[in-house]
């Protein structure tokens, strides 16, 4: 029995060890473990995505500003009463006609504020001039509204026969006299001439920032009209009550980095039969330049001319025995252009994003002439033209010897003469002026005799109308254009932000800013060309190449592609660190049980 408990004490007992476990196996298990830990934050680090800082809260500020607060502009009205009687001589009369003007223009106005004009800031002022002197109430701060007495009536007398003869004195006369404003682009004036002897008044309109309003007429009468005048034509430009509301602003065809280009084109449909010329040199001297000058401030033009042959139309016409002409109606007009043989766009257009408003003679050929216009009420078109909305206006041109028979007459060549040159320039500045969102000057259904026509095609107080109104829309649609960057970069998380689009957003907020702070102080061509530079570093921004030309796929895409990869070798390295640790464990346990029987026995 004694030799079996020294053969037991002898053998080894696979539940206890003498000896401590080694850590080699376990160290080399845990350094890969740990490695893996470790190398994740590098992996996923490798893996980021770099974007540029972009400043959300100031993006949604002026989205949620421009929403609550549509741009207004400061406008200042002024009232002169010419010719009224002694009795009215006094400060009270002239308190109480500025406070007449201003409530029949709030009443005319309304509550509504359109983006783009007025709304209700502005202010009115009134002055009552008489020989010896006048009163004035209202006037602005630091402004010389009216020189006094230093208007001569009898002169007067002389000058209003013309009514572009009295335009351009009454602008001598504020130039000379110094009653023009600081800030003159947002001013704008009604004079009001009483003379007792006319049985009636007439209403013109001038093509700088005056209105006149001559003849017997009473101080209610003239407040009405004066009012009428400035919130219909000053503040709204004629154009009609909401044209321009907010996102009306659209349609003006002006691209978004404020270019356009005006592309003329001389179409001869059939040259066998005719072939006409014109000298575009003395076109664009005389009636283009004065032009692309006014309207500067609001796009930069550029103008293209070319002359084609063989230009067919793609609608049909029908002979008329009445009116001897083939007849095209309104109905044709979606047909008349032929965009297979009209090759109308040019190089420099296409080349670049710029906006381009086609205006097109279109001389038919024998078989079809003379070709005329009929309107829906069965009348002939005055001008045989027509235009359409964002694309151009084209005018029907038929030669005069069209009623000929001389074969060598008509294959001789045609150059427009300047007579014939005036005419198509005047329907095309008037289909340019539709194009803007104007009227013709004789298209007004108001009670205005004449309004004077600017050789520019713009008055200066519409021009005022349509930069207060782009620029307003040129704020809110970079506003719009950065807030939806900014939703965009943040619902993908995965999207690359380069620097460059993080300095063309501040750009953008740092123009719109300026453009706000350029229209509350009145100064409009300046808040114009901020405000564009603003849309011009919003669009650059939304459609940076690098964003548009790179695929973007959510979390769980990248998850799908990476697992198949280090699942399976990252779970077979945690169960050995496990099992290894375990099993270090047991080891270590079962060392220190036999330590502890190793007295005792």
């Amino acid at each position: 029995m004694a030799e079996n408990m020294k053969q037991q004490q002898q053998e080894p007992d696979i539940c206890s060890r003498t000896t401590l476990p080694g850590s080699k196996r376990l160290l080399l298990t845990l350094y890969v473990f740990f490695s893996f830990i470790i190398g994740a934050p590098f992996f996923l680090k490798s893996r980021a995505i770099y974007r540029a800082p972009l400043p959300f809260k100031s993006i949604e500020s002026l989205d949620n500003h421009l929403s609550m607060n549509p741009l207004l502009f400061p406008c200042h009205f002024h009232t002169v009463f010419l010719g009224f009687g002694q009795e009215n001589q006094n400060m009270g009369f002239a308190q109480e006609l500025e406070f007449l003007m201003f409530q029949k223009m709030q009443h005319i106005s309304g509550s509504d504020r359109v983006c783009g004009g007025c709304g209700d800031n502005y202010s009115v002022s009134v002055t009552v001039d008489y020989i010896s002197g006048c009163f004035q109430s209202g006037a602005l701060e630091n402004e010389v509204s009216w020189p006094c007495g230093s208007l001569d009536l009898s002169e007067l007398e002389q000058i209003l026969a013309s009514d572009a003869a009295f335009d351009e004195y009454i602008e001598s006369f504020l130039q000379r006299n110094g009653g023009l404003l600081k800030y003159r682009g947002n001013a704008y004036r009604v004079v009001v001439v009483n003379r007792e002897m006319e049985n009636s008044y007439r209403t013109v309109i001038g093509k700088h920032r005056h209105a006149w309003i001559y003849g017997k007429i009473s101080e209610g009468d003239a407040v009405s009209l004066a009012a009428q005048l400035f919130v219909n034509f000053f503040m709204n430009g004629g154009i009609g009550e909401g044209l321009f509301s907010k996102g009306k602003g659209e349609f003006m065809p002006i691209a978004a980095d404020g270019s356009v280009v005006l592309s003329f084109s001389l179409l001869n449909a059939n040259p066998n039969d005719w072939v006409f010329d014109w000298d575009f040199r003395k076109i664009d001297e005389i009636f283009l330049s004065p032009v692309v000058k006014a309207l500067a401030p609001l796009a930069n033009i550029s103008v293209e001319s070319q002359i084609l042959y063989h230009t067919p139309k793609a609608s049909y016409s029908y002979w008329d025995e009445n009116l001897a002409s083939y007849i095209f109606s309104t109905n044709d007009l979606p047909f008349f252009v032929n965009s297979n043989e009209w090759y109308l766009d040019t190089s420099v257009g296409a080349a670049g994003q710029s906006k381009i408003l086609h205006f097109v003679v279109y001389v038919p050929s024998a078989d079809e002439c003379p070709l005329v216009l009929q309107l829906p009420d069965g009348t002939i078109s005055s001008t045989n033209g027509f235009m359409s909305p964002t694309w151009g206006g084209i005018i029907v041109w038929n030669p005069t010897s069209c009623s000929t028979d001389s074969r060598s007459a008509r294959l001789s060549r045609h150059t427009f003469s300047s007579q014939d040159l005036v005419q198509v320039m005047e329907v095309f500045m008037g289909q340019l002026r539709l194009l803007f969102g104007l009227k013709s000057y004789t298209s007004y259904d108001v009670d205005i005799q004449n309004i004077v026509a600017s050789e520019k095609g713009f008055a200066e107080w519409e021009l005022d109308v349509l930069v207060r109104h782009h620029a307003a829309y040129n704020l809110f649609s970079s506003a719009t254009t950065l807030q939806s960057l900014s939703k965009l970069v943040q619902s993908l998380p995965s999207m690359i932000v380069m620097d460059e689009i993080g300095k063309q957003v501040k750009l953008s907020l740092e123009a719109a800013n300026l453009a706000e702070n350029n229209a509350s102080l009145g100064m409009y061509d300046a808040a114009e060309v901020s405000s564009r530079e603003a849309r011009v570093w919003a669009e650059a921004a939304f459609f940076h190449p690098s964003i548009m030309s790179i695929l973007y796929f959510p979390f769980e895409h990248h998850v799908a592609i990476y697992s198949p990869f280090f699942v399976p070798v990252a779970m077979h390295v945690f169960i050995a660190a496990f099992k290894e640790t375990m099993r270090y464990r047991r080891e270590r346990e079962k060392y220190w049980a036999w330590k502890n029987q190793a007295p005792a026995l």
